[in-house]
């Protein structure tokens, strides 16, 4: 999932400590680099992209990548929406502001819905970095409904709205929101 890197539009909380304008510079580069690293084979790679107008006449998305648009309505009716409506088997999204995102991540969330029917990616702060279905038995309507987005709470509130599931969690990682995120290991 990716934002238009616009100016006052994305990475607000970063802008706030080191300039809008280096905060837009970083997620520009930070999008062109995961995609860099993760392109692989095994898997195929979209972005998914806000608002939805970017993703279809943008010319910032490289080409040999598919758009969709993300649609409307909070974080957790975008990510129901993407989790629904994708193409069949199992299906991880990831947040794009976290620098140290591998293929060997994407492989392990992959590998641990062989044996779960979901999978989060917990980070630092209480959210998640990544999330992943099976989706054999389909993905609920309301799936991420009353999750308090953007707080330490985030991961805990999404947890609780799946029910009767096999559920995993894999490596920790950082999403940067701050100027001590770029900094921090």
């Amino acid at each position: 999932m990716v934002k238009e890197p616009r100016v006052g539009r994305v990475k607000t909380r970063l802008g706030k400590d080191i300039g809008m304008i280096p905060a837009v510079w970083w997620y520009r580069h930070q999008i062109k680099s995961l995609i860099k690293r993760l392109k692989d084979p095994r898997w195929t790679l979209s972005l998914a992209i806000t608002p939805d107008s970017a993703a279809l006449n943008s010319q910032l998305w490289p080409g040999h990548i598919s758009r969709l648009a993300q649609g409307r309505g909070d974080l957790g009716q975008k990510m129901t929406n993407l989790l629904r409506h994708g193409p069949p088997g199992p299906v991880c999204i990831i947040g794009s502001d976290i620098p140290s995102i591998t293929k060997k991540h994407i492989k392990q969330s992959f590998k641990t819905l062989s044996e779960s029917d979901w999978v989060f990616g917990p980070t630092l702060d209480g959210g998640f970095w990544l999330v992943g279905a099976k989706r054999v038995s389909g993905v609920p309507l309301v799936l991420f409904k009353g999750v308090r987005w953007s707080t330490q709470n985030a991961l805990k509130d999404s947890l609780s709205c799946i029910s009767n599931c096999r559920i995993s969690l894999i490596d920790e990682l950082r999403d940067v929101d701050t100027e001590s995120d770029l900094s921090s290991k």
